[in-house]
């Protein structure tokens, strides 16, 4: 019943976030005050829900992963990781879409059981596996966040949208920029995560990995960010182009991501 407490008031909490990162998408006088404010009950709920996750997936030793706790634990990474990245870049108003979303992850892990399948925490090469994959997964999570806002942006201004209700929201350019940062390194993870996935799957689980549908659905995804990154370079992709391309990548991704078999497999033994 605690537990089922704290879960609500971390909800809330990131509930509390999102309402001042809105606040702060229309520059409102405030607009300062409401950004630390919303930094503040992010951070909160950060911490909060780490205790929660803590308790939820180490079980005497064992590593219980279901669900519910894998959405949350990388929406968790996801908010932890733009939280830090806000301090440095201009992304705070990503942070309207982050925590609802996060919220909602949080009410998933209360709803959703945990799987019955257990794994020793204490194995370093799993640990790091799935370490790395959940930090590839968060960082183009974000990519995609500022994808989608760049792709609004851009459309607003063909349409020659004079209102201007998203005015904190930085430049396209720079938009552009920080979306292609977060997809280098999350390419650069996502890419250890399937050599550790593929070629020591033996060593880490005892068992080789075949290639099944779902693994080929994380080739696939990789290979669409390679051609993007190579597009950007070679070609100088960008604009629609390179969201269409980022938002494709990211897709495939997710459906390799959640389906249950891709999980058992890189992610809990068999």
């Amino acid at each position: 019943m605690i537990q089922l407490l704290l879960h609500v008031v971390a909800i809330g909490l990131y509930a509390m976030s999102a309402v001042y990162y809105w606040r702060v998408l229309d520059t409102l006088p405030d607009a300062g005050s409401d950004q630390k404010r919303a930094a503040a009950f992010g951070a909160l709920a950060v911490i909060l829900q780490g205790a929660l996750l803590v308790g939820d997936i180490d079980h005497d030793g064992h590593l219980t992963l279901g669900v519910g706790t894998i959405l949350s634990l990388d929406a968790w990474a996801i908010t932890a990781i733009f939280l830090v990245a806000s301090l440095r870049k201009p992304i705070g108003s990503l942070g309207a879409f982050i925590m609802p979303s996060t919220a909602l992850a949080t009410i998933a892990q209360i709803f959703l059981p945990a799987s019955s399948e257990n794994t020793r925490v204490s194995d370093p090469w799993l640990v790091a596996h799935i370490v790395i994959s959940i930090l590839a997964y968060s960082l183009l999570s974000i990519a995609v966040v500022q994808g989608l806002v760049l792709w609004v942006q851009e459309s607003r201004l063909r349409r020659r949208y004079t209102r201007q209700p998203l005015r904190a929201i930085p430049p396209m350019e720079t938009m552009e920029t920080l979306m292609f940062e977060m997809i280098q390194v999350g390419f650069l993870l996502l890419t250890l995560t399937l050599i550790s996935g593929f070629f020591f799957s033996e060593q880490l689980f005892g068992d080789p990995l075949p290639f099944t549908h779902h693994s080929i659905l994380s080739l696939v995804a990789w290979l669409a960010f390679a051609i993007l990154l190579i597009g950007r370079r070679q070609f100088g992709w960008r604009g629609l182009n390179a969201v269409r391309w980022t938002i494709g990548g990211f897709v495939l991704l997710v459906f390799a991501y959640l389906s249950a078999e891709f999980l058992f497999r890189l992610v809990l033994p068999g």
